[in-house]
């Protein structure tokens, strides 16, 4: 009989489609198919053409990628990734972004481009994606690691790798703007590159093309999260992203469905470009109208709460209570380095203050800062800019570390940005932190000597008593709450005593602070003061305020005040900072300001509206009211049994460091085993990437031979023998025709590949398998060892690269109609229990069935 085949093959083109190719069928005489000859479409016979060898050696269309429905994706592609980059616009801050994220975009599809017209299996796509991140990342994202800004260097792959694997904490932990932060520009680069090279192969490579989409879509949603609660462009991203991008999805979908279908004639392939047209037409018509619907409708309907990003809701990791908090080496300031100049500042107004931390919880001990508390803020990296939305005038302070060390970083007013000058500048920078809320900023390699950086702050004058008695205190500010037992029993019934009568919370507040100046009596326990004892534990403040005359300094009224405030209802925190006297400062705004040990000072910090925390001090008169005893005769000790007060820090210990026994044990021992982890998984993680795949797929086609090899019948390990052939060639680059049977294949590898034993290995197969009696087990293993050598020398005949990619080639993994050789042979399975004389009667029947269901 003749027959009419039509031919699904992807990479068949037009004509072949059209051409109504005919072959004959299988003839009484026992003609086989592999003699058959392919007529066409004039009706003569094309010589020497079998209809297997058709189905392998068609011509091939060219690659979309190369065509210009290809350029048209690509460029698509392109527009909408740009509608991510966009994205990235406000948390960059300046236009630096778009190297990294447009060259991303860009080098993500060439790398697609290529595999697509390369024809890459899935394994050398993302190899290549591994190698082009690693090529081209240093250029477009780290240029100041590698050498001529083009050439990667090992700084740069160590910071690509850094970047992948954890650059995403620090990313959304970091307060913006990020270009203060060159090293973070790997993030963005990585998001457009990885999108590109997804939406490329799925747009020139895959079936349902409009799935290219799924990329880009997670692209834009990445670039929100990644981003602030500022939008870039959403309502034209929003109109770009959908307009174009359905339009594009649906043409791809008409052009699938079309191209399942045979075109016989130029008419019908006429037909089907005005639908697509008309389609086009009519898509862009409803989708232009919704997209004028939604610009107009957008302002009403956005929603008025800002939008939800990862950096607003994800805590940061550091955490502060790892550093001591400044206020226990107060006394070592106003004593033993009372001459001693720490620090230098110039450009500071004159009469502002010079703050080293704002610290507002309290744990019984001591007052120390907090990070992620209700009303403490959090402490996020910080850079060169700080986003802020006021728009008060900005001043421009240097300031130089002479004797200071810790890792609080002294600072005035507002930072909008924090630039490290010294030649410790980048180890700095890398640990910088700073809290919005308390004004406070820190850096993790702590400061010393020959330290310098410059501050951009926002300073603000402080308003006079006579305006605040004039204000109003916000007593609604959220304050880390301090539990009832850690308040002293005393100050309840002092702040009663000082307020008296007042309801007012300004009145009450300033009545607290007048009784505390009256009341008590300065002394920081030097030579010419009252003894004084340091610390601000609840056992030290509550003596203060249970004395009839109260003798300490700014470490223990600072605390005393803010918490008779906070007994009061009226939200304060604690500062410890510096400032010259006012009574002999005669600086000018601007000039060099000498820090000195005299000049520690502790005060309170009260919201105020319209003026936000404003410092209130409460230092009684200088002027000593108990004359210090005589050294000479030692002062009794009332026998009351009191709480311990902690040891005071000793000289040699820097505030805010934390003694680590490891990190000392390390240093002993002379190896950074921190190091020498973070080399090894920076070294480890691209190696997993590129590997594993691999690893996996090897180890997969080990494990499919053993069990073809060794499970199941005899038969069916000879018909997994030839299996093992077929899959072999397939990952060679040589696909059997769909439903061959196994000399027809074995006919178009020994034509394809040469001769290695295929026929004569086809026809022992079907020998044995087709034999009523069942094979022993001896020539199973007899088989296999044939099959071997047939796959060695066929592997053999190609070049090395070509081994190698057959060796992790996925074609025989993935193939959908790959040659089973039980799907042949069963019906010679019921031959060999049927009568001899109705042997050709079955064969006969069985082929036609056959080719019915293959010509359906």
């Amino acid at each position: 009989m003749t027959g009419l085949r039509e031919n699904h093959a992807d990479d068949a083109t037009s004509s072949s489609r059209a051409s109504g190719i005919t072959s004959s069928g299988i003839t009484s005489s026992g003609t086989t198919r592999g003699s058959r000859r392919v007529r066409g479409v004039s009706g003569t016979t094309t010589p020497g053409l079998t209809t297997a060898s058709r189905r392998v050696v068609t011509t091939a269309t060219r690659p979309r990628a190369l065509t210009w429905p290809g350029a048209v994706d690509g460029a698509v592609l392109l527009v909408l990734l740009g509608t991510a980059v966009a994205g990235f616009g406000p948390v960059w801050g300046t236009n630096g972004y778009l190297l990294p994220t447009v060259g991303g975009a860009v080098a993500g599809l060439a790398v697609a481009w290529i595999a697509a017209v390369a024809r890459w299996g899935a394994v050398t796509t993302a190899l290549a994606t591994v190698i082009g991140y690693l090529a081209v990342g240093g250029a477009l994202a780290l240029p100041a690691t590698t050498t001529a800004g083009v050439i990667p260097s090992l700084k740069t792959v160590h910071g690509l790798a850094w970047g992948a694997v954890r650059g995403w904490k620090e990313f959304v932990t970091t307060v913006p703007p990020m270009h203060s932060f060159p090293d973070l520009a790997v993030i963005p680069f990585l998001v457009l590159f990885v999108a590109a090279v997804l939406a490329g192969t799925i747009a020139w490579r895959a079936r349902f093309a409009a799935w290219a989409l799924a990329p880009v879509g997670a692209a834009l949603v990445a670039a929100i999260l990644l981003g602030t609660v500022e939008a870039a462009y959403p309502v034209v991203q929003g109109l770009v992203a959908a307009v174009i991008g359905l339009l594009w999805g649906a043409l791809r979908v008409i052009e699938a469905r079309v191209g399942r279908h045979t075109v016989t004639t130029e008419a019908s392939r006429a037909a089907s470009r005005r639908l697509r047209w008309y389609r086009f037409r009519t898509g862009a018509a409803i989708l232009g109208v919704g997209a004028v619907a939604a610009a107009l409708a957008a302002p009403v309907l956005a929603p008025a709460q800002p939008r939800t990003v990862l950096r607003s809701v994800i805590v940061p990791p550091l955490d502060v209570h790892e550093y001591v908090s400044p206020l226990t080496a107060f006394r070592r300031y106003a004593k033993d380095d009372r001459e001693t100049e720490l620090l230098r500042v110039t450009g500071l107004p004159a009469g502002a203050r010079v703050r080293l931390a704002t610290l507002d919880t309290y744990d019984g001990v001591v007052f120390d800062a907090s990070s992620g508390e209700s009303g403490s803020g959090v402490y996020t990296r910080a850079g060169e800019e700080i986003a802020t939305a006021d728009t008060a005038p900005r001043t421009a302070l240097d300031v130089e570390i002479l004797g200071y060390q810790g890792p609080w970083l002294p600072e005035a007013g507002s930072l909008t940005g924090i630039s490290w000058t010294g030649e410790r500048a980048d180890d700095l920078a890398a640990g910088t932190y700073y809290n919005a809320v308390t004004r406070t900023a820190l850096t993790t390699a702590g400061l010393t000597e020959g330290d310098t950086y410059r501050l951009s702050a926002q300073i603000a004058a402080t308003p006079t008593e006579e305006q605040l008695a004039q204000g109003r205190i916000e007593t609604d500010t959220a304050v880390p709450v301090i539990p009832d037992d850690l308040i002293p029993g005393s100050a309840a019934g002092k702040a009663a005593q000082f307020m008296g009568e007042e309801t007012d919370p300004v009145k009450r507040l300033f009545a607290i602070r007048d009784g505390l100046v009256a009341t008590g009596v300065f002394s920081s326990g030097l030579e010419n003061q009252a003894p004084s004892r340091p610390g601000h534990s609840v056992d030290r403040i509550d003596t203060l305020l249970d004395a009839d005359e109260m003798v300490g300094d700014d470490e223990q009224f600072a605390v005393a005040l803010v918490l008779m405030a906070r007994e009061a209802g009226i939200p304060a925190r604690v500062t410890m900072g510096f400032y010259a006297d006012p009574t002999t400062d005669e600086r000018q705004d601007g000039e060099p300001y000498t820090v000195l040990g005299a000049d520690v000072h502790a005060w309170a910090e009260v919201p105020f509206e319209g003026y936000g925390w404003v410092p209130i001090d409460a230092i009684p008169d200088v002027d000593n009211k108990i004359q210090p005893e005589p050294q000479s005769e030692p002062v009794p000790k009332p026998p009351v049994l009191q709480q311990p007060e902690p040891p005071e820090e000793p000289a040699d210990d820097v505030p805010g460091e934390v003694q680590d026994d490891d990190a000392q044990d390390q240093e002993a021992q002379g190896f950074d085993w921190g190091l020498a982890g973070l080399i090894a998984v920076s070294v480890a993680v691209p190696l997993l990437l590129v590997l594993g795949p691999i690893v996996l797929v090897l180890a997969y086609k080990a494990r499919r031979r053993r069990r073809r090899r060794t499970t199941g019948p005899f038969a069916d390990r000879v018909s997994g023998g030839w299996r093992e052939v077929v899959d072999a060639a397939t990952d060679l680059g040589v696909s059997p025709p769909a439903g061959s049977t196994r000399r027809e294949t074995a006919q178009v590898l020994a034509g394809t590949l040469g001769d290695h034993g295929h026929v004569a290995l086809a026809h022992r197969a079907d020998a044995t398998v087709f034999s009523a009696a069942e094979p022993a087990e001896d020539d199973v293993e007899a088989y296999w060892r044939e099959v071997v050598v047939v796959v060695d020398s066929m592997r053999g005949s190609v070049n090395r690269r070509a081994r190698v990619r057959a060796a992790v080639s996925l074609r025989s993994l993935r193939s959908r109609h790959r040659t089973r050789a039980g799907r042949s042979a069963w019906p010679a399975r019921w031959v060999g229990r049927l009568r001899p004389d109705r042997l050709v009667w079955w064969t006969r029947d069985v082929g036609r069935n056959t080719s019915r269901r293959r010509l359906r």
